[in-house]
């Protein structure tokens, strides 16, 4: 009767543990039949039901991989990252390098990218990005490590090309750089940065025609609106005594460094008030002064920085000056606020006391 006994809660334990591994298959069936209708808000429940009933490999790489789809980097990545590397796939080892990329965490990305590169060394975006990430780092040399190691196998790709000779321009190798550059453009590779640069490279050894020749390129690539580029060509056009030309690009590059207007009106206005309120007078004039560079026409500016010169400052001529200025502008509004009408009025009050 005791051994029936123990067979039967044998029998029991057994049929319980089927039931819950499929009762997992189910859950588990069911966040994959919504991540094939790109279902990630109902995926997620069914992964995190599934993870919560049994953390496998299988579980927690399909949970992760939810998160990495929803943007949700931080927690892909802290799902991934107790995974032993030589456990992860090269999907989700990507995820898990990408992840703290796409948090800005370039640190744990180089970390991550290199540990990646170690088990895939020939994915060619992985390496380009990190070769691009030491570059951030300001460690280009480590940079160009990684690149040369893929180019011995590829040196053909694109992307890895392109990081590369930027980490070779950054290590201030030029001629390196400028070797690449011209490699790319063989390849077809004739986007705006790589010729930008390429110009630079050969203005920076001294071959201007070459780097006359690629910035140009560049700039009508731009739309002719790129203004560091404008001024790059208008000083090789200098050097190689194409004044008319270089003269017409620098005057142009001067036009598009020009700040927006509407931007700088909002930004010294407010620079102005700030100061005031602040008690930094000579800053706040400097501000006020500055917007009407870019707002001639503002009364009230005139009538603070009158007020300020008479008030703070003590400079009874300027005040007057500001006052003026200010009564000018004032009384040519056809329908003036009643504000204006007090402010017109106290400084013409003003004006008759000052102090000369």
């Amino acid at each position: 009767m005791r051994v029936n006994m123990f067979y039967l809660l044998w029998i029991t334990a057994f049929a319980v543990a089927e039931v819950k591994a499929g009762s997992l298959q189910f859950i588990i069936q069911a966040g994959d039949s919504c991540m094939q209708r790109y279902n990630t808000f109902e995926a997620l429940k069914y992964y995190q039901q599934a993870f919560d009933m049994a953390d496998t490999y299988e579980v927690r790489t399909k949970l992760a991989n939810c998160y990495y789809k929803r943007a949700n980097y931080r927690e892909a990545a802290d799902l991934l990252k107790l995974v032993p590397e030589d456990s992860l796939s090269h999907d989700a080892f990507r995820q898990l390098a990408l992840s703290y990329q796409k948090q800005g965490d370039n640190d744990s990305f180089v970390f991550w990218a290199s540990q990646f590169t170690y088990y895939y060394p020939m994915d060619g975006e992985i390496v380009a990005n990190l070769i691009l990430a030491h570059i951030k780092a300001q460690q280009p040399q480590n940079g160009i490590i990684f690149g040369l190691q893929y180019s011995q196998r590829d040196s053909t790709n694109i992307l890895v090309n392109r990081a590369l000779a930027d980490a070779w321009f950054m290590n201030r190798d030029f001629t390196a750089a400028g070797k690449l550059y011209d490699r790319l453009m063989e390849q077809g590779d004739s986007t705006f940065n790589t010729l930008y640069s390429a110009g630079m490279c050969y203005s920076q050894i001294k071959d201007p025609e070459r780097a006359y020749h690629y910035l140009l390129k560049a700039f009508l690539i731009s739309g002719m609106q790129h203004y560091g580029c404008a001024y790059r060509l208008g000083v090789v056009c200098i050097d190689t005594k194409r004044y008319p030309e270089g003269l017409g690009y620098l005057d142009l590059a001067k036009q598009l460094m020009q700040p927006d207007t509407t931007i700088m009106m909002a930004i010294t206005l407010s620079q102005g008030e700030g100061y005031y309120m602040t008690e930094h007078y000579d800053e706040a004039i400097t501000a006020w002064k500055e917007h009407l560079a870019y707002n001639p026409g503002s009364v009230a500016t005139y009538y603070n920085l009158a007020n300020a010169y008479a008030y703070i400052l003590k400079d009874s001529k300027l005040a007057e000056s500001y006052y003026r200025q200010f009564l000018d502008l004032a009384r040519k509004e056809e329908k003036p606020t009643d504000k204006l009408k007090e402010m017109i009025k106290n400084a013409e009050d003003k004006i008759k006391t000052l102090d000369f």
